[in-house]
């Protein structure tokens, strides 16, 4: 009964404080029942992926636990049924994966054109971990379907950033234009020492004009629609024009991830809640 009615005061303080604009709560999550993620709003990656990262992707490492979705990454041994010694391609050289973790999207569930997605959590925030909160558009390959990261956190340098970024398509193939922000991890723990300790909301706002990116009502990041604009093989077209889709995932090591420590295992991603608003007028 007390998570019942926090969950109603934190609506209501929410829905007061976008008033202003007549935002109506379209969709969400709140994780309220423990044990499996819900299969009527959430679909599952499996096994290596992208981005050269070290995990398996499995259904196992996401669950429910005292009101909480974790997404968890663990030290593992997994073999891979489509090695092959001779293979360059990544995905199947490598004989076994030693990571295990989870990636849960609503792709063909639910997807929204304009709107605000708002998303508390608390990431794990140590060399070796990717996680990530971000949108991808339903039509068009990548980067031409659009990708908006609302959260991702990794070691540039080997020194810890939270980014926030927007991508779109030239005129090659898997070649994005990036609208990235890079801040320091270091600039949230000058505001507040046990930051890491705390859960967090992000937010996309997302109009016909412009996306804006926040952390806790920090603006870190925003773009204009309309300079977002595909090239040839995009077809030109605006990817932030079309409906998008979420992922929430908790990737290990790969291209940004940085090399894992053993001692940071069980590593988990903490969401509580994830909440899609739109306007009444767009409706």
């Amino acid at each position: 009964m007390g998570r019942i009615l926090l969950l109603i005061g934190m609506l209501v303080v929410c829905s007061q404080r976008m008033s202003g604009q007549d935002w109506e709560l379209v969709w969400h999550d709140e994780f309220d029942v423990d044990g499996v993620v819900d299969k009527e709003k959430w679909g599952f990656e499996h096994g290596f992926v992208r981005n050269h990262e070290y995990q398996w992707y499995q259904e196992d490492n996401a669950y429910i636990k005292d009101g909480i979705l974790m997404l968890e990454g663990r030290l593992d041994s997994v073999a891979n049924p489509r090695y092959d010694s001779d293979s360059r391609n990544w995905k199947q050289s490598r004989e076994y994966a030693k990571y295990t973790s989870a990636s849960i999207n609503t792709r063909g569930k639910f997807s929204f054109k304009y709107g605000r997605l708002e998303v508390r959590a608390r990431i794990p925030a140590v060399m070796g971990s990717w996680p990530a909160i971000w949108t991808l558009g339903n039509d068009m390959p990548w980067p031409s379907n659009g990708e908006i990261d609302v959260m991702e956190y990794y070691h540039v340098g080997g020194v810890p950033h939270i980014l926030a970024n927007m991508a779109w398509g030239n005129d090659r193939p898997n070649q994005a234009v990036w609208n990235s922000k890079r801040i320091p991890y270091s600039h949230f723990l000058e505001k507040d020492p046990y930051w890491n300790e705390k859960f967090h909301v992000w937010v996309m706002e997302w109009d016909e004009d412009e996306i804006r990116l926040y952390l806790d009502d920090e603006l870190l990041n925003s773009q204009k629609v309309d300079d977002a604009k595909n090239g040839r093989i995009g077809r030109y077209e605006h990817p932030f024009r079309q409906p998008h889709y979420i992922l929430l995932n908790l990737a290990i090591g790969g291209d940004n991830g940085g090399k894992p420590q053993a001692d940071a295992f069980p590593m988990r991603y903490e969401v509580d809640y994830v909440r899609v608003y739109e306007m009444k007028n767009e409706k």
